[in-house]
C-alpha cells in the first residue's frame, strides 16, 4: 500500500485544532491540488472562498449550528458551485447561455465539480499532516451565508472545510461493508441479503460507539439514519437554489 492510499484510508474528521494558522504556501498548495481535480467538460464550475477573518469565522460558526471548530482552525475554505463566470462568458462571447446555465444538468455539474475539488484539497491537506472536517451546516441558513460571503447570482455555497493541525486524533468510523457499496455488472437487488448486511454493520457500529463512549452510546447505523431522516431539514433549499439561478430548467 503506497503513501497516497495510506493517507486516504486513514481519513477521519478532526474537530479540535492547534491555535496555529496555515501558511500562505500551504493554502496555495491545497487550492492548487483542488484545481487539479477532474472537471466535467473543462467547465470548472466552482469557486473556493478562504476565510481568515476571526469575526467572519465566528459568524459562520454560529450559522453552521454553533460548531466551535468552524471558528477555531488553521484555515477555513468554503466550496461553492459557480456558474457566475459563465454569465460573464455569455457577455464576452455574445451568446445566450441561459437555458444551459439554468438546467438541472449544469447544476449537477457544478456540485460534482466542487465536491471533486474539495476531496483533492482534503487529501492534499492530510498528506501534509493536517486534519480536516467538512461543514455541511453552512446550508442551515444560506441566505445569511451568501450575504456574509458576498456571493453573486449563480454562486451557491455548498459546504465548508476546516483545516488545521490536529489537537487530537479521533477514532475512525467504520464504513459500510464493501459488498454493500460495490456491485458488479448491475445493482444487487436481493433485499434480504442487503438487510442482513445492514444488521451486521449495525453490530459493528454499535461496538464502535460503546467502545468510544465507555458504554454511554450504543447507536446502530440504521437507527441513526431513521431518526435523522424522520425530521426533514433545510426544506427551503429548492426555492433558494432556483433563486440563485440554478436548476430552473
Amino acid at each position: 500500500m503506497n503513501e497516497v492510499i495510506k493517507t486516504i484510508m486513514n481519513h477521519r474528521s478532526i474537530r479540535r485544532y492547534e491555535d496555529r494558522p496555515l501558511t500562505e504556501e500551504q493554502i496555495r498548495t491545497i487550492v492548487e491540488a483542488a484545481q487539479s481535480a477532474s472537471t466535467s467538460s473543462y467547465i470548472q464550475a466552482y469557486t473556493i472562498i478562504g476565510v481568515k477573518d476571526p469575526a467572519k469565522k465566528k459568524k459562520l460558526a454560529e450559522l453552521a449550528g454553533n460548531q466551535p471548530y468552524v471558528e477555531k482552525n488553521g484555515h477555513l475554505l468554503i466550496f461553492c458551485a459557480d456558474l457566475h463566470r459563465h454569465d460573464l462568458i455569455a457577455e464576452m462571447e455574445e451568446a445566450d447561455l441561459t437555458i444551459s446555465l439554468e438546467s438541472t444538468e449544469k447544476f449537477m455539474v457544478a456540485v460534482v465539480d466542487a465536491a471533486l475539488a474539495a476531496q483533492n484539497a482534503a487529501i492534499a491537506a492530510e498528506s501534509m499532516g493536517l486534519g480536516i472536517c467538512y461543514i455541511g451546516g453552512l446550508r442551515n441558513n444560506l441566505e445569511e451565508v451568501t450575504k456574509l460571503l458576498n456571493t453573486p447570482r449563480r454562486v451557491l455555497p455548498l459546504f465548508g472545510m476546516t483545516i488545521g493541525y490536529p489537537l487530537h486524533e479521533s477514532s475512525k468510523k467504520p464504513r459500510l461493508p464493501l459488498e454493500h457499496v460495490y456491485h458488479e455488472e448491475e445493482y444487487e437487488q436481493d433485499e434480504q441479503r442487503l438487510k442482513e448486511q445492514l444488521k451486521e454493520y449495525n453490530e459493528t457500529v454499535q461496538s464502535y460507539y460503546i467502545e468510544r463512549t465507555g458504554g454511554k452510546r450504543e447507536d446502530t447505523w440504521t437507527g441513526q439514519m431513521a431518526q435523522m431522516l424522520s425530521h426533514p431539514r433545510r426544506m427551503y433549499m429548492k426555492e433558494f437554489v432556483e433563486k440563485k439561478g440554478f436548476n430552473k430548467q
